[in-house]
């Protein structure tokens, strides 16, 4: 049944953000946005200005399988990176690029489903920065709650890193969630899933993004993504995506509004139908 499908995956990374969702979720190789706690906490390290973020996603025009999350990530440090000469003026360029001096931490929390089956997660994120590589971690309290089962509660771990192989043109990023494959219930020896994200993106131009990134659950094949983002302005970006595994097409827009970013998406899955995304999130200070 389409429900009992998608309640199933609802412990696992999921989608965070409505640009990842405009992107078919391939989203590993992305970097400083609010929404790295999720999709690849290592991409936290760029972000310079604290940021509140809200994500809300409907599945399938039903009510049961709804997510909200709210998320909050704060630098911690002056911003430090490549030096400027006295006297020239700073250009954001590869080389004047700067991120916070003892990386960012970030705070989550996340709800999915309804009173019969839902799932609330509250995590704790930390990324890190170094030249050209960075590397993240969170903890997950996550508590999965049946009517009449009860509740239970886990512990989850997940790593991440991300690497700049040709600064401004060229990265890689992966993840590893649940990597202590903790387990949910004793019956069926039943556990989180346990899944490995691995992916490029390449910037050809200033106004263009493209992705490519493989997802794997260690019980299931795997998910091969590719996603593209076309910035015509930079207050406005269009983008489209597909997956192999769950043959889903997607679509979104995103608008910069002053210190707000604002992003809508849609998802097309033959058998399911749709699913719609959006995420709001601001920042602060200069």
């Amino acid at each position: 049944m389409p429900v009992a499908t998608a309640a199933a995956q609802g412990n696992g990374p999921g989608v965070r953000g409505a640009r990842a969702a405009g992107l078919s979720n391939a989203s590993v190789a992305l970097a400083g946005e609010v929404w790295s706690m999720g999709n690849n906490v290592a991409g936290l390290s760029e972000i310079q200005q604290p940021t509140v973020g809200f994500y809300a996603e409907n599945r399938y025009f039903s009510s049961a399988l709804n997510v909200g999350a709210l998320t909050v990530a704060l630098p911690l440090g002056q911003s430090v990176g490549a030096a400027v000469a006295d006297g020239a003026a700073p250009v954001q360029t590869a080389a004047a690029r700067s991120w916070a001096r003892h990386g960012v931490v970030a705070v989550e929390v996340q709800r999915f489903g309804a009173q019969l089956y839902n799932e609330t997660r509250v995590g704790a994120g930390y990324g890190y920065r170094l030249g050209q590589i960075s590397l993240g971690g969170r903890v997950d309290v996550l508590q999965v709650s049946i009517e009449g089962l009860g509740s239970r509660r886990v512990l989850l771990g997940t790593l991440g890193g991300q690497i700049e192989i040709v600064p401004e043109k060229l990265s890689f990023g992966a993840s590893l969630y649940n990597l202590s494959q903790s387990k949910l219930a004793s019956y069926q020896n039943e556990r989180i899933p346990t899944v490995l994200k691995a992916g490029l993106a390449y910037r050809p131009s200033t106004q263009v993004l493209l992705l490519v990134e493989t997802e794997k659950d260690v019980e299931r094949n795997a998910d091969v993504k590719v996603g593209l983002e076309y910035r015509p302005v930079p207050i406005l970006s269009a983008r489209l995506g597909l997956a192999s595994l769950t043959e889903q097409a997607s679509a979104g827009l995103g608008l910069v509004a002053g210190a707000f970013q604002i992003d809508y998406a849609a998802a097309f899955q033959q058998s399911l139908g749709f699913s719609q995304h959006v995420s709001v999130s601001k920042s602060w200070g200069k």
